[in-house]
């Protein structure tokens, strides 16, 4: 088999059809469909069937491109290793996170890992689903809760409490709740969507319904922990976010401190296969600095 057939191939499996992959190839579309067909007689199997809304993988084609995949995989995680500086740390990173703990903590601060390391290029993805580590899809994940992913090397950052916060705006003017039962009169901000980026992002509603208050100002929820905090500190009510988002709104105010409160257990994991890399270590070490900095604040 072709190497560059193969190379063709996952394209299109991935994009669903000729055109997307071409784009992606700076192919013609007719040229990426004569590559395909090539493959096909090579092999004398179908690998996609074709219908008017874009292609479909067969069962062979499935069995192909998980193959292709792995193989392509281990090829990138090669070629990142051979060409790692022994000396120093250098070459691309590829880091993946939650988009509240990206926006909020991450971001603003790799100003300074870049500034300490000028030989490193760094890649943020920001996706509250899990990436596949193990697939390349991304070199290191900072996950925000315990890692389910096998054959990976973790190592524990933080545990990050949730307190319950609100803006002097918001007290001044509707008053400061001191017990759990007066917050049930208050407006709950809470999160809302498909791929829940906290374990314990709603613990604060869960409370209010486990207690049987029927939280009467509840009507706003938002998919996004920056978000949530940002309507927070406008003053829009009153919610319960990790301390590392709530850190980038200094001027919050955390009510009903003595309640007991959730941790988000944060980890910091990537490849067996990259355990010797030194830009993958710098970058856990300028983690593990900052983070002590927002412990001691």
């Amino acid at each position: 088999m072709d190497w560059d057939k193969l190379r063709i191939f996952h394209a299109v499996a991935e994009a669903g059809s000729f055109t997307h992959a071409g784009d992606r190839l700076s192919l013609s579309q007719s040229a990426v469909s004569r590559q395909i067909s090539a493959l096909e007689e090579v092999l004398r199997v179908p690998l996609f069937h074709r219908h008017a809304r874009g292609l479909i993988l067969t069962e062979q084609g499935e069995v192909l491109n998980r193959t292709v995949r792995e193989v392509f995989s281990k090829l990138a995680l090669t070629q990142a290793f051979l060409s790692e500086s022994k000396e120093r740390a250098a070459g691309k990173i590829k880091i993946t996170t939650t988009t509240g703990f990206g926006l909020s903590w991450l971001s603003p601060r790799l100003h300074r890992f870049l500034e300490m390391h000028p030989d490193i290029e760094v890649t943020l993805l920001l996706e509250d689903a899990d990436l596949d580590l193990g697939m390349r899809e991304a070199d290191v994940a900072i996950r925000l809760h315990p890692p389910t992913q096998p054959d990976l090397v973790q190592r524990h950052l933080a545990n990050f409490p949730m307190p319950i916060y609100a803006s002097p705006e918001y007290l001044e003017r509707y008053g400061t709740p001191k017990t759990i039962k007066e917050l049930a009169d208050h407006q709950i901000i809470g999160f809302a969507g498909w791929h829940l980026p906290l374990p314990n992002v709603n613990w604060l509603l869960d409370l209010l319904r486990q207690e049987g208050l029927a939280h009467r100002g509840g009507r706003l929820a938002i998919n996004n922990i920056s978000a949530v905090a940002t309507a927070i500190a406008a003053g829009t009510g009153i919610g319960s976010l990790p301390l590392y988002a709530a850190s980038a709104h200094p001027n919050l105010v955390r009510i009903l401190p003595e309640q007991n409160l959730p941790l988000v257990e944060a980890y910091f994991v990537y490849p067996e296969e990259l355990r010797t890399s030194k830009r993958i270590a710098v970058f856990r070490d300028f983690l593990l600095t900052e983070i002590s900095n927002l412990k001691n604040h």
